[in-house]
This record gives C-alpha cells, sequence and structure tokens, in this order.
C-alpha cells in the first residue's frame, strides 16, 4: 500500500501492517532530487556532510573518491546504541516514518536507498536498535544508525523470530548490500523517526488507556454507588472544555440503564476522584489532542540536515533534526497520562476502604483475609514512580561534538519514558479494574448497565471472584493483559 502524502495518527492506527510501496510521485521526487545533488557534486563546492566531516569535523574537505566511505564511517561510528533493544513494533515504526520522510524528495538519497528499507518492512527483516544513545539532536544519531546498519549488511536484525546477524539473511532474501553514496548516511541518521516512532506508538496507546479510564471509572462509580449527576448536569456547558464535555458524555452513557443508579443515594456528593472525572480525564484528552497535532506535523517533515531544495537551487543546513518540539510535548503527554493513574488509584482505594456497605479491602472474610489491601499498595507504588519518570527530560540539555552540538533536546528520553508511563498507567487502571469488579460482586443482584455488566462478565470468565486471598499477582496480570483489547468492545454494546 501506498503512503498518501499526509499520514495522520489515525490512519497508521488503521495500518495493520499492511505492504508499503513507493508511489510513482515518491518515486520522482526522489529521482530528481539526488540527480541535482549530483550535479552539485560535480562542481567541486563543499557542503557540511555532503563532502566534509561531521560535527565539530565540518572544515574537514573530504576527497571525491572517499564520499562512500565516509557514510559508511559515519554510520558504523554512530551506532553506539546501549540499553534495552527498542520493541520490534516501533523499530517497524521507525522504518514507515523513515520511507516517509525520505520520501519528501528533499534527502539526496538514491531510490535504492529509500526501497531497501521499504524491503526491510515488507520482509519483516527488523534491525536491532537500542533505547539509549541518542540526544535528541542532530537527529536521533544513534538509534538511526543502527536501524540503517543492515542496509550495507552490517549490525544485527530480528527475523522471523531470530536475532541474526544482517549480512545472513541480506543473503537469504537475494538481496546484496547497498554501499552508501554521497549524503545518504547523513540523510540515514539525521532525523527525529526514533522519537517521532515512540510519539506514534504513545499516542495510540493514550487514546486507549483514554477510553480505559472512562469505561473502568463508570464501572467503578457504580461499584462505589456514586452518582451520575456529576456526568450529565449542564455545569459542562458553562466550562466547555472539549474533553470535559466528552468524558462527562462517555461516563453518564456507560451508565446508562443502570439499576444501581436508580437506588437512592445517602451521600451529598461523591469524593473528586468520582465527582471530577470528566475534569481529570477529559484535561488529559485535550493533551493527547495538543500532541497528536504536534507529532503529525513531525512525521510528514523533513527533518534530516541538510536539505536538498533542487526546486531552489540551495543546499541548506539548518536544525529541522532538532527535537524540542518533540521533547516538550512529549513530557506533557507523560504528565497528562500519569493523571490518570492518579486519580485511578484513589477510586481504587475508595473501594478497598470499607465505606457504602462494601466489606473492608473487599474480603469476604475481613481479618482472616486480606483481600486488595495490598494490590492498592502496589497501584500506589507504580503512581510514584510515574511521578518519578514525569521529571521533564526536556528541561535538560549537554554540550556535545567539541561545542559545535550546544543545545539539545534529550526528546529521546522523553520518549522512552513516556512509554514506561503508559505500561504503568495500564498496570494501575487494571488494578482498578479488578477491584472495581470484585466490589460489584458485592452489588449483586442489583445490576449496572447492560455495558458494563458486560465488562464484568467477560473480565469473570477469565479471573474469579475472590472468595479468599490468593496469590493476587496473577489476577492483576490477567487484568493488565486484559486491557489490550480494545474498550470499543463494551463501548459500542
Amino acid at each position: 500500500m501506498e503512503l498518501p502524502e499526509h499520514i495522520s495518527i489515525e490512519y497508521l492506527k488503521s495500518w495493520n501492517n499492511e505492504a508499503l510501496a513507493l508511489s510513482g510521485d515518491a518515486v520522482q521526487r526522489i529521482a530528481h532530487n539526488r540527480a541535482y545533488l549530483d550535479d552539485i557534486l560535480k562542481k567541486g563546492d563543499t557542503y557540511y556532510g555532503i563532502n566534509t566531516g561531521f560535527g565539530s569535523l565540518c572544515n574537514v574537505r573530504i576527497e571525491d573518491n572517499e564520499l562512500s566511505q565516509l557514510q559508511e564511517n559515519l554510520v558504523c561510528s554512530h551506532a553506539c546504541g546501549m540499553g534495552d533493544e527498542v520493541p520490534v513494533e516501533i523499530v517497524r515504526w521507525m522504518l514507515l516514518l523513515k520511507v516517509h520522510g525520505l520520501s519528501q524528495g528533499y534527502s539526496g538519497v538514491r531510490k535504492e536507498i529509500v526501497q531497501r528499507l521499504v524491503d526491510f518492512y515488507n520482509l519483516g527483516i527488523i534491525p536491532v536498535v537500542y533505547e539509549q544513545g541518542s540526544l535528541g539532536a542532530s537527529g536521533d544519531l544513534a538509534p538511526l544508525a543502527h536501524l540503517s546498519l543492515p542496509i550495507f549488511g552490517k549490525g544485527l536484525v530480528h527475523y522471523k523470530g531470530e536475532k541474526r546477524d544482517a549480512a545472513s539473511v541480506l543473503k537469504e532474501n537475494g538481496l546484496e548490500p547497498l554501499p552508501l553514496a554521497a549524503k545518504e548516511g547523513l540523510a540515514l541518521l539525521n532525523g527525529t523517526q526514533f522519537m517521532s516512532s515512540y510519539a506514534t506508538w504513545s499516542l495510540l496507546q493514550s487514546k486507549k488507556l483514554s477510553q480505559w479510564a472512562d469505561l473502568i471509572g463508570a464501572l467503578s462509580a457504580d461499584a462505589f454507588m456514586a452518582k451520575n449527576e456529576p456526568f450529565g448536569h449542564p455545569i459542562h456547558r458553562v466550562r466547555p472544555h472539549k474533553g470535559q464535555i466528552a468524558t462527562a458524555q462517555n461516563i453518564l452513557s456507560y451508565l446508562q440503564g443502570s439499576a444501581i443508579q436508580a437506588l437512592p443515594k445517602q451521600q451529598v456528593q461523591d469524593p473528586y476522584s468520582f465527582r471530577c472525572m470528566p475534569q481529570v480525564h477529559g484535561a488529559t484528552k485535550d493533551v493527547i489532542d495538543t500532541v497528536t497535532n504536534v507529532v503529525e506535523v513531525e512525521i510528514n517533515s523533513v527533518t534530516d540536515n541538510p536539505i536538498v531544495f533542487h526546486d531552489e537551487d540551495a543546499i541548506v543546513s539548518g536544525g529541522n533534526f532538532h527535537g524540542q518540539p518533540l521533547a516538550l510535548h512529549l513530557d506533557f503527554l507523560a504528565i497528562a497520562m500519569a493523571e490518570l493513574a492518579n486519580i485511578s488509584e484513589r477510586r481504587t482505594y475508595l473501594l478497598i476502604s470499607g465505606q457504602r456497605n462494601l466489606p473492608p479491602f473487599l474480603a469476604p472474610d475481613a481479618g482472616l483475609n486480606s483481600g486488595f489491601m495490598i494490590a492498592q499498595y502496589t497501584a500506589a507504588s507504580i503512581v510514584s514512580q510515574n511521578k518519578q519518570l514525569c521529571m521533564p527530560a526536556s528541561v535538560d540539555s549537554i554540550v556535545s561534538s567539541n561545542g559545535q552540538e550546544d543545545h539539545v533536546s534529550m526528546g529521546a528520553n522523553a520518549a522512552t519514558k513516556l512509554r514506561r508511563v503508559l505500561q504503568n498507567v495500564q498496570r494501575v487502571l487494571g488494578i482498578e479494574l479488578l477491584t472495581a469488579a470484585q466490589a460489584l460482586d458485592f452489588r449483586h443482584p442489583e445490576k449496572s448497565s447492560p455495558a458494563l455488566e458486560q465488562l464484568w462478565s467477560d473480565l469473570r470468565s477469565k479471573v474469579s471472584f475472590m472468595d479468599k486471598d490468593r496469590i493476587l499477582h496473577d489476577d492483576l496480570i490477567i487484568a493488565e493483559q486484559f486491557l489490550n483489547q480494545d474498550p470499543a468492545n463494551w463501548i459500542n454494546k
């Protein structure tokens, strides 16, 4: 499938790993751009990174017969990644987004280089990339170097469930290593595709977890005998934040048809963690929308350097690879998503608190059984870790390359820790789901809404009511994995 000229996060959500193909227009743009660069090189002019050294070595002129070696040296020397391996699904996004960026036709690469990345994507040859090494400026240098090594037969790849050397996998697929030409190593390494791929994954996950938070929050509301008035009252009309309105409508719709809501309530009002779900969950939705707009601009941009403007007869060395727009907004998204876990843990705490005719810790025989006491401890621990992870990476900068690169974004660190925050949010929401289901058991035979009863029933098909203490870890893992499903399965019932 050909990528359109402009891609959105929602489009990528529906991509479903279809085979990639370069459009005729993309091939033409790439060819025209490369032909212009080849003509320029014949004139003998000096251009950064094309026929000079890199970083603080930018004033060292490289001989024409060494330009290919210069590019391969660049990739090899920059392959300094360390730490955990980047998940395969995110490396696939890196390949796709790198293809899309180079296909804009301003990077000075040959069509064969872009096609090789397409081949990797389609054949399931996924380069081994490491989380640590990028400063989020000058491009995601180390991660993109590891992504690029297999083009000329170096490095490691994941292929058919195994980690293997790239050269043997290329040979197995009838692919010859491609030597790099002038500018190509630089074009491959300069770019924000590492940050952008994490951002893409994170936005898709954030949108799903945001839906889960509303759905699970509604289940907890019935389990805690909370009122639905704060979700339907016109207070949202007089404070019309988009996310707040959407959350209130969501929760009210999930509670529709609930017999529990029809029962008389003794309380005048509910704690904030229930009553203020529209305001808290809604603010997170608004941040997701803001970050989505920024990331969509980024993934449709040319972010390498220098940029070859064949249509304007110019080669411009600038800073489009600088990750500051991503760094700031990924930090913002981490904070916003952490708040979903923060308020979720508070609802879990209230559900086990022994209030509103629920037994302490939701244990049928509290005392002999501890019930969900320590599940709440676990949620509290995870929420606390998220607070530590939400220290903004973007407020930091370390000088590199002998002072040539004297301000960096640290957007790569913002991206990788955001993923950890989102994994933690899913765990905390899973704990709330399990706790709310246990509390709802004590409300039966009174029924929640059809949608929420179906959610309870589907969870119960995997995790039974806890009538006495057991190893709760196993249940927590099941609940966490349960949230891998699309919440629309219950929202649309």
